[in-house]
């Protein structure tokens, strides 16, 4: 079903400008890095680089799940690992300054570790360069060993987003679920937990098609399994090729939804139109 076909005035960005957008972009074109900002089409891209903050997508730019949503190119088979890429990070972290950082990576289902060991050695590499930097990885949907080597690296926050509610599920790889998210999600609470340190946080794209008390539910259920962190934004298609936005959600509704968290113990909630996971990361982990 074709869904509304008009963005409303709420959803509307600003054009890329400015000279620290511009420091940005060369700074990630010398270390041949990729952004999650560029390869999802995310509508944040201008304020967050403008800001001189970025996300880092590493393990390559092709995801080996093809969920229907997502604007990340798809393939069966990953692009071959950079050894070198945690330093090349580091080497940008410390350009531009930047004091929070925010690490994610595509779906590798053709590794043996699904990248987890490339992922842990990315955080030592930064932090040894950045000692003081905090960081932050948004993880796909690690457990057992694969979850154990990024809680030994010693991330600030782990996230690990469930996308939708339970209903609409489908709409991920047929490899992902809620209840895996949720396995994820439990497991790290439990071992950051351990270790003294860290929180964990996941997303909720909302406009799909979600009942207002599947949201809620959704909640319920992540904060059962210890989610300390909630964003919700809303799904914009990024391109034809994507399933359809079913409704655009007014901002009273994120208000609603954002009050409804914070009554159920998350902290902070990040609730807004144009909020994503990593979307003001630095500012949300503060007020936590």
């Amino acid at each position: 079903m074709e869904g509304p076909r008009q963005k409303p005035g709420w959803l509307r960005v600003k054009a890329p400008s400015g000279e620290t957008w511009k420091k940005v972009d060369r700074v990630l074109t010398r270390h041949a890095l990729h952004t999650v900002c560029h390869e999802a089409a995310c509508p944040n891209r201008a304020e967050c680089w403008g800001m001189g903050t970025a996300t880092f997508m590493i393990l390559g730019d092709l995801c080996t799940r093809f969920c229907r949503f997502c604007g990340v190119a798809a393939s069966r088979q990953g692009r071959p690992v950079r050894p070198e890429e945690g330093r090349e990070i580091a080497l940008a972290v410390q350009e531009l300054a930047l004091d929070y950082v925010v690490l994610t990576s595509v779906d590798r289902d053709d590794l043996p570790d699904r990248g987890a060991e490339h992922f842990a050695s990315c955080i030592t590499a930064i932090r040894k360069t950045n000692p003081s930097v905090k960081i932050e990885v948004l993880i796909p949907d690690y457990y057992g060993d694969e979850l154990n080597r990024i809680a030994a690296a010693a991330p600030d926050v782990v996230a690990h987003n469930v996308e939708t509610v339970r209903s609409l599920q489908h709409i991920r790889d047929g490899r992902a679920s809620f209840d895996k998210s949720l396995r994820t999600l439990e497991e790290a609470r439990e071992l950051l937990h351990t270790l003294g340190r860290g929180k964990t946080k996941t997303s909720i794209l909302l406009g799909l098609g979600e009942q207002p008390g599947e949201v809620l539910s959704a909640m319920e259920e992540l904060r059962r399994a210890g989610t300390d962190m909630l964003v919700l934004g809303q799904y914009l298609r990024p391109s034809r090729a994507q399933i359809p936005v079913v409704e655009y959600i007014p901002p009273e509704q994120f208000a609603f939804y954002a009050e409804e968290g914070r009554n159920r113990g998350f902290s902070p909630v990040v609730a807004a139109p144009l909020a994503r996971t990593s979307y003001h990361a630095r500012e949300a982990e503060k007020h936590a």
